[in-house]
């Protein structure tokens, strides 16, 4: 008998949902992937940033989308470096391995991989036993409602409970990959190996998961933004299943279903992004010319565009020019009236401009996105 939580059978209506969020990631697969795109650099450092920035949103660690892309680039922050900063620092540093191992074609998954991947996110507090299995008894406390919404099991349980996920993990069985990550997640989130961090390393998990699969390229196989927005329901769900203890008997019916709608509804959200970011694209290539700049800044101007804070340290190493260079084509951008610059020496950087602003506004569309399993119109 099974000590760990249990795939459901997927009954009509959850094969039919699992079959049009495969249908949607094909069409995102071709617009992302089908030919070499130049938007595509943009959009997809700006996917994974949100990623990183979305899980670790939920455990109160906010970060500015433009410094998680500084920190997935090795730059250091605009804003005064904080708990917050290291914290999504070191879950980049896990999540950029996890896309080094997509591909990898001598991987598996191992104990040693779970705490090395912990390691990574928690080695800034060597107080939190970073890449070693919890000693103690733990119990998750929900801060917003002041009380003990979980106790995890023994922890001379978690070894064993750890060696049977991968064993799911590492099988050959037909699941679709969609709920093979949701079950990893789940499993590894109400296990709670760790002393600190499990939820981090559940969804990083997941993110795994679904980037082995192969079905996108892995920046675009996760829901980690999803979770960061709505991670109420998130965490109402997970509290519904787990039912306030280790309980392994329970169905897990409708937390897939949670990960079901999760899925389809960052998949519409990043097609809808994709042709958002090759109209941006194609608009501000006619003005870069019109106005005589060098193409280059076209990096900095899509950036500029969607609400990032643009930079030398940021801007220079995507263009592979010189400070010099990208002193020169930010002064020239902000007289072409396009950026506005703010703050001094270091701190300098430049924000889209009214003009630029405007440019922008006529390749936006609007997200509409329906339910699945309702047929109604959602939201998040």
């Amino acid at each position: 008998m099974s000590a760990i939580f249990q795939s459901p059978d997927l009954g009509e209506k959850e094969l039919e949902v699992v079959a049009a969020i495969a249908e949607l990631k094909r069409k995102l697969g071709h617009a992302v992937s089908d030919a070499p795109r130049r938007w595509y650099g943009l959009l997809r450092r700006v996917t994974f940033a949100r990623a990183v920035r979305g899980s670790n949103s939920i455990e109160g660690y906010d970060v500015a989308l433009d410094d998680t892309i500084a920190a997935a680039e090795g730059e250091e922050p605009l804003d005064p470096k904080t708990e917050a900063w290291l914290a999504v620092g070191g879950y980049q540093t896990a999540m950029t391995y996890v896309l080094q191992l997509a591909a990898d074609p001598h991987f598996g998954y191992s104990a040693d991989l779970l705490r090395s991947l912990h390691f990574m996110m928690l080695s800034y507090d060597l107080a939190r036993n970073p890449g070693r299995w919890r000693s103690r008894p733990i119990f998750v406390r929900d801060d917003e409602r002041d009380e003990v919404v979980y106790q995890a099991p023994d922890a001379e349980l978690v070894p064993s409970l750890i060696e049977e996920l991968l064993q799911f993990l590492n099988s050959t069985r037909e699941i679709p990959s969609v709920v093979q990550g949701a079950m990893a997640h789940l499993n590894l989130v109400m296990i709670h190996p760790f002393s600190d961090g499990n939820g981090r390393m559940a969804r990083c998990l997941q993110t795994l998961v679904l980037a082995r699969s192969g079905v996108l390229a892995a920046p675009f196989s996760s829901i980690e933004e999803y979770l960061g927005r709505n991670t109420r329901a998130y965490y109402d769900v997970l509290a519904e299943v787990g039912s306030g203890a280790w309980h392994p008997e329970r169905d897990a019916r409708p937390w897939i279903r949670f990960c079901l709608v999760a899925h389809h509804r960052q998949a519409t959200t990043l097609l809808v992004r994709s042709r958002e970011t090759e109209r941006l694209w194609n608009v501000l290539e006619g003005e870069v010319e019109r106005r005589g700049l060098p193409e280059r800044t076209l990096l900095a101007l899509a950036d500029a565009a969607i609400g990032l804070r643009v930079r030398n340290a940021t801007y220079r190493p995507i263009a592979e020019i010189s400070n010099l260079v990208a002193s020169r084509d930010f002064q020239s951008l902000v007289a072409a009236g396009l950026l506005v610059p703010e703050g001094e020496n270091r701190g300098r950087f430049y924000r889209a401009s009214d003009e630029l602003k405007a440019i922008r506004a006529p390749t936006r569309e609007a997200d509409r996105w329906t339910d699945p399993f309702t047929a109604t119109a959602g939201t998040g």
